[in-house]
């Protein structure tokens, strides 16, 4: 029940309403036959009894009108009789049929009408029920497809009044998948009135932040730029080797710091689209070696062949990163980069993480040294791989750390 939406609960509470009313209105209609059966049985038993009784004693015109008109029933003349006698015998229904030694009563049913037929010796009456009729089951009717009908009517009712939702859904889904000029309208004052409100403000106010943010990146990568630039062009100027390395390596890693920060912008945009393509992963390492820029570093491959559907320029900035951090952070400064069952494997001696891997995943992770990283390498990472169909793993295993490239499809 509760991931159910909230239009497939109506849609099962009204059906369920809908037929418990009409369950209880066809109960209803069968009760009400079966009284009208024991009512008719009771009513001709009434009459039977009153009327062979009555006719023993020899009543003349005046007591028999007055027991007519005690009992509801008319007269019918003998001629009458004779035609009457003939429908029933071609279509009438025997309904209830008693009587006595001293006689005998039927009744008969001739579209619709009832005729009493009495038969005692010298005395055969032919009398037509003159009971009003009752309207309990017309009234019932009326009343079952009124019930019905309004139960309809609430049912459309409401699923017109939670319609807008359906809209204001499809709008901030346009707005989750990066339209970031969706925006959101509703014409009432009423509850959904003042979520769609809400949700049109808080775009306007994300999209204001999202302007801000973006015009400081761009200022401060420019501003940034110049600076570093210059600076290098001055410690290549230096005669000390010692403060010359320091400062090159300096300012290489604040131009590193620009690069992750752009590479950060444009892949959590929202509107952000990887480029696939069907490539082996052996190129791909090559070019995320020589983007690393550690000559003679430690790094060993043991890799399969496999060809990878994926963005070429993203998945080797990943492998950079991951070999990176492998050697920064590794015991012996070496890492390894092999294939297990399909799964890339980034491996590094040295100490479990103190923390979960959800930890290092946040930009400027405070885990990590500054000194030789600012904490964006595996947001980075996590953040591309995201997009391009892979989850980041880890595991720690005989004293190695080793962070995984999961497809998506294994888990």
């Amino acid at each position: 029940m509760k991931n159910l939406s909230v239009t497939t609960f109506i849609h099962i509470l009204f059906s369920v309403a809908i037929t418990i009313l009409v369950a209880t209105f066809m109960l209803f209609l069968s009760w009400d036959e079966d009284r009208h059966k024991i009512d008719e049985f009771k009513r001709y038993q009434l009459i039977s009894l009153t009327f062979l009784s009555n006719l023993r004693l020899n009543p003349g015109e005046e007591e028999l009108e007055k027991l007519y008109h005690d009992l509801r029933v008319k007269a019918i003349s003998p001629e009458e009789t004779e035609k009457i006698k003939k429908e029933i015998e071609e279509k009438g229904e025997t309904i209830f049929s008693g009587g006595s030694a001293v006689g005998r009563v039927r009744v008969f049913k001739v579209n619709n009408t009832h005729y009493i037929y009495v038969q005692r010796m010298e005395h055969n009456l032919m009398l037509q029920d003159n009971r009003p009729k009752n309207y309990y089951f017309e009234i019932a009717i009326a009343l079952g497809v009124f019930l019905i009908g309004l139960l309809l009517l609430l049912y459309l009712a409401v699923l017109r009044k939670l319609y807008p939702l359906k809209k204001l859904h499809k709008e901030i889904q346009h707005f989750a998948q990066g339209d970031m000029n969706t925006r959101i309208s509703y014409e009432h004052d009423d509850e959904i009135g003042k979520i769609a409100k809400s949700f049109d403000d808080a775009i306007v106010h994300i999209n204001e932040l999202s302007a801000s943010k973006n015009l400081f990146m761009r200022n401060m990568m420019h501003e940034l730029k110049t600076p570093i630039t210059k600076g290098r062009i001055v410690a290549e100027m230096l005669e000390d080797e010692g403060t010359k390395k320091i400062l090159v390596r300096a300012f290489e890693r604040m131009n590193e710091l620009i690069s992750e920060l752009a590479e950060i912008e444009r892949v959590t945009t929202q509107s952000f689209e990887p480029n696939f393509e069907y490539l082996m992963l052996s190129e791909l390492i090559e070019e995320s070696k020589e983007l690393l820029m550690a000559e003679g570093s430690c790094v060993s491959i043991e890799v399969e062949q496999m060809a990878l559907t994926t963005d070429k320029k993203l998945m080797v900035l990943v492998l950079k990163n991951l070999l990176d951090n492998g050697m920064k952070y590794g015991k012996d400064k070496c890492v390894v980069l092999r294939t297990k069952n399909g799964v890339i494997e980034v491996v590094s001696k040295g100490k479990p993480l103190e923390h979960p891997l959800s930890y290092y995943t946040e930009p400027f992770s405070q885990a990590e040294k500054r000194s030789s990283g600012f904490g964006l390498g595996l947001y980075i990472v996590d953040s591309i791989l995201q997009k391009i169909g892979y989850r980041l793993g880890y595991r720690h295993e005989e004293g190695m750390n080793i962070f995984m490239l999961v497809p998506q499809k294994q888990g």
